[in-house]
């Protein structure tokens, strides 16, 4: 039992990708931030990640588990101890032929090919770790490479009674990217012929693990409510709109947080200046020093700077900003841009550059020191999304009184308040239309206010305000825990003597199970769409 007098629940994180180990995207931020706030709150938290090149493990805990892959073909995965940080426990799927490669999901020339089988692997890896080393109350999975976690349980595993009960619940992180394959995968990864249907995971004619997830899992997160809303909508469902109507009384958006003790700028070891609420004068600081990095003149300190940190993808609005770009730089305005994507945007911010020598300053990389120093320096962060699920960097910007421009979609408008004059209220600029010309009034609107200094200094301490810790949604999707063990007919978590530490109580997890018949989950469900 916990202080505060609630149970303790036993979570298994299952995500391709987390902090401080692996990171294509904001999905590594959340699996190493959640758990982390799970464990703040008194859960014990343990996260399975596939082991790719680079990750150092400190103990083999499984040397070879046997997993089928479909027909005669077996393989014999590792199970790597990671460590414990922050008390929460890693462990790693170790397949040195799929995972020990130069990209996660793949190279220069695409995806790679064989990620069904990569990822089919892993789900079951990660099962068998509930089953053998870490016995769980909840599976919280992540995204399309997880999507086989609870298919698997409720056929493969729906005899098995050391995990055949445990509830899911399957966050979608960004509904764009299904995971979708040639229907021979069933047999090359051995998923069962008889999920394979408009109800289950056939998705016209191909194999979507995403909707796996979709449909067979106990509870269903987004990463904002605003999110949980437009991915029933043709327009952000992708296909698979209907599937998620038909779960929408399993649906809950919850807003991401924000990892503050790596995100705060009166304590960030990596700006050139401390500031907070009560002295703002290290802003001023870490903008000169932003300057110098980016090769503009010192000269332009006077000026206003806006900030784009990101993925360069047709997702994040890079065509609005292509669009309207000369226009933009029209504006008494200096551009700080840090990311890395498509070729094509890439070669924009670098004409851009060119065109505008010493206004423009352009790094292609991924650098989270750099993104730090732009958080700080920049006065404005421009996020003109198409679709933003939850977005982090619009929250990093609050905290550092750099003031955003954001698109009014998912988790942009979730965290973003329009600047209000009259009250003196709200914390950055919002437009609603997808249009070159919105982002430009909204970015007009932005440097308009920029001239003032009273007015600026209110909506920037406005933001600074805010708190959009993990403590929050923590507390959040540990009561999801506890309604999806009671939708499978489990009780209530029991309570750990003491407040044991994470690896405590294992032995008993398993009895502590009530015994289902299986395939349970799938009648109690509601009928899902079909995916069209």
């Amino acid at each position: 039992m916990r202080a505060d007098g609630e149970n303790t629940l036993r979570v298994l994180f299952v995500a391709s990708e987390g902090l401080p180990f692996s990171k294509t995207g904001g999905l590594a931020d959340v699996v190493e931030a959640l758990p982390k706030a799970l464990v703040a709150l008194g859960h014990e938290v343990a996260v399975v990640l596939p082991r790719y090149r680079g990750t150092k493990t400190s103990a083999v805990v499984l040397p070879s588990l046997t997993i089928p892959m479909g027909g005669t073909r077996l393989r014999f995965p590792a199970i790597a101890d990671g460590t414990l940080l922050n008390g929460v426990r890693y462990y790693f799927v170790d397949d040195p032929a799929y995972f020990d490669r130069d990209g996660l999901y793949g190279g220069g020339s695409g995806d790679f090919p064989d990620n069904p089988e990569r990822y089919a692997e892993f789900c079951r890896a990660a099962i068998e770790i509930a089953k053998h080393v870490w016995p769980a109350d909840v599976f919280h999975c992540h995204d399309w490479q997880t999507g086989l976690v609870p298919v698997l349980l409720r056929t493969s595993y729906s005899d098995d009674p050391l995990v055949k009960d445990i509830p899911v619940v399957f966050s979608i992180h960004n509904m764009g990217y299904h995971g979708q394959f040639t229907r021979d995968v069933l047999e090359r990864v051995g998923i069962p012929q008889g999920v394979f249907h408009p109800g289950g995971i056939e998705f016209f004619g191909f194999v979507n693990f995403l909707k796996g997830g979709l449909v067979f899992s106990d509870y269903l997160t987004t990463v904002s409510r605003k999110y949980a809303a437009e991915i029933q909508t043709p327009e952000y469902g992708y296909g698979l709109e209907g599937v998620v109507r038909g779960r929408g009384d399993r649906l809950v958006g919850i807003l991401n947080g924000v990892d503050y003790s790596e995100w705060d700028p009166a304590k960030d070891k990596l700006i050139a200046a401390k500031y907070s609420v009560k002295d703002l004068g290290g802003k001023q600081v870490c903008k000169q020093e932003l300057l110098e990095l980016f090769g503009l003149s010192r000269d332009l300190l006077e000026r206003p700077v806006l900030g784009i940190v990101s993925r360069f993808v047709d997702q994040k609005g890079f065509d609005l900003i292509a669009e309207k770009a000369h226009e933009l730089m029209r504006e008494d305005l200096v551009l700080v841009v840090l990311g890395t994507g498509e070729k094509k945007y890439e070669d924009f911010f670098r004409a851009l550059a060119a065109a505008y020598p010493g206004r423009v300053g352009v790094k292609i990389a991924y650098d989270n020191a750099m993104a730090h120093k732009v958080e700080a320096g920049a006065d404005m962060f421009l996020m003109p999304s198409r679709y933003e699920p939850s977005g982090l960097n619009q929250m990093y910007s609050l905290k550092y009184g750099t003031v955003p421009i954001v698109r009014a979609t998912g988790g942009l408008d979730d965290s973003i308040e329009p600047f209000d004059l009259e009250h003196g209220t709200g914390t950055g600029f919002k437009f609603k239309e997808y249009s070159g010309e919105a982002l430009l009034y909204a970015v007009r609107q932005g440097l308009h206010h920029y001239m003032d200094e009273r007015i600026w200094k209110r909506i920037q301490l406005n933001g600074m305000a805010k708190d959009f810790s993990w403590k929050g949604p923590a507390a959040e999707y540990a009561k999801l825990y506890e309604a999806a063990r009671a939708s499978r007919g489990l009780e209530a978590s029991a309570p750990i003597a003491g407040g044991a530490s994470p690896g405590a109580g294992q032995a008993s997890r398993g009895a502590r199970q009530t015994t289902q018949g299986s395939g349970q989950a799938l009648g109690n469900q509601k009928p899902v769409a079909t995916s069209n």
